[in-house]
């Protein structure tokens, strides 16, 4: 979706951002990257927290207020509760379900529940936290109350309206904004093709991501001197090393953990995976091609709609990991002119994606007026 230049900056609004914490998710990486847009945009930026944290604290720009608000859900809800009446922002907005359930709940009691946007960033299963089901459970009320409801994907959207009762009036699709990471400006074929054979996944360690099919796949690399390298963390870590044994990946195989700037490892490697069942829209899909890099990728819905159908990289069923071992073995052997790729990942710029975030937000303020 189109956004508007600086060159044709509309005029100077108030927003508030909300989420629980500015952890190491996508979503989280999301709201930094999108205030971050408003507030270079010329726009009075506020963000505000459950509690502080480190991981995507980085990619706020100077110029956006950090509020930390009073411990605790209910402590949570009353600050923001006051923030919004002692601010009056034009709009608020916020992600993910239990951050958009207290930020509703707040801007009711504000009387300012119509200049909201919340948003959604996931497949309901992969927030299984209390307040996050509860949040969720509320969907048709939730968008019905607010100003706008942001989907991330195509599919995401259409799951929310059919599914779980999403205001189709009022839910938009915009897709997230991706940070470059210091991707290269320029990468020619022939310069991505002599790197060393390295076949690279960021991300958790969830169930979603379908780690254990990544590793199967990675087994049946055909390719004698392939590596793999796998970047992030969580609970899961130890049975994924532990199933890398079982398969016998010795030494091919690295678990790097949590990278805060995982650039140096994209601009490693030489091809990049993705094995994900449930995956709404897939930054590193996006990082990966903005550094140039083939992508394999299970047809997830995020994914598809990234590498548009398969234009953009390859796509296999889900689950099939003798197909994904194929799709590697190709972009191993075959990585093809980068430059397409890279603007395919252009298109999800956070200037482009804020444009789209600020037009929905022109129409809240237009129709709470």
């Amino acid at each position: 979706m189109p956004g508007a230049s600086r060159g044709t900056m509309m005029q100077s609004r108030k927003f508030l951002f909300y989420m629980y914490a500015l952890a190491g998710g996508g979503a989280e990486r999301v709201f930094a990257l999108l205030a971050s847009e408003f507030a270079r945009q010329g726009h009075d930026v506020t963000f505000a927290v459950d509690f502080e944290t480190k991981e995507n604290a980085a990619f706020l720009d100077p110029a956006v207020k950090c509020v930390t608000l009073p411990s605790g859900h209910l402590g949570s809800l009353l600050g923001l509760r006051q923030l919004i009446r002692a601010l009056k922002p034009d709009v608020s907005l916020s992600g993910i379900g239990a951050s958009n359930l207290k930020h509703m709940f707040a801007a009711f009691l504000s009387g300012r529940a119509r200049r909201t946007l919340i948003s959604f960033h996931g497949f309901f299963p992969s927030e299984p936290e209390r307040l996050s089901r509860i949040g969720n459970a509320l969907t048709p009320v939730l968008t019905r109350l607010c100003g706008r409801a942001v989907a991330v994907s195509d599919g995401l959207r259409d799951t929310l309206v059919a599914r779980h009762g999403a205001d189709p009036r009022r839910t938009l699709r915009i897709h997230n904004p991706v940070a470059t990471l210091g991707a290269p400006a320029r990468l020619s074929a022939a310069e991505l093709a002599a790197r060393p054979p390295v076949v690279l996944y960021v991300g958790r360690f969830s169930p979603d991501k379908d780690l254990p099919c990544l590793l199967r796949a990675f087994a049946c690399v055909r390719h004698p001197e392939a590596r793999f390298e796998i970047v992030g963390n969580g609970p899961g870590r130890q049975e994924m090393e532990d199933l890398a044994g079982r398969l016998d990946l010795g030494g091919r195989i690295s678990f790097r953990g949590y990278l805060p700037d995982p650039a140096e490892a994209y601009r490693g490697a030489r091809c990049f995976a993705i094995a994900s069942k449930l995956e709404t829209f897939g930054n590193v899909v996006a990082e990966a091609l903005a550094h140039g890099l083939p992508v394999a990728a299970t047809a997830s819905a995020g994914p598809s709609e990234i590498l548009d159908g398969g234009l953009y990289g390859a796509l296999v069923p889900v689950g099939d990991h003798a197909a994904l071992a194929a799709a590697i073995d190709a972009a191993l052997a075959a990585p093809g002119e980068p430059g397409p790729r890279m603007a395919r990942a252009a298109e999800f710029s956070p200037e482009r994606i804020a444009g789209a975030y600020l037009a929905a937000c022109e129409a809240i303020v237009a129709e709470a007026e």
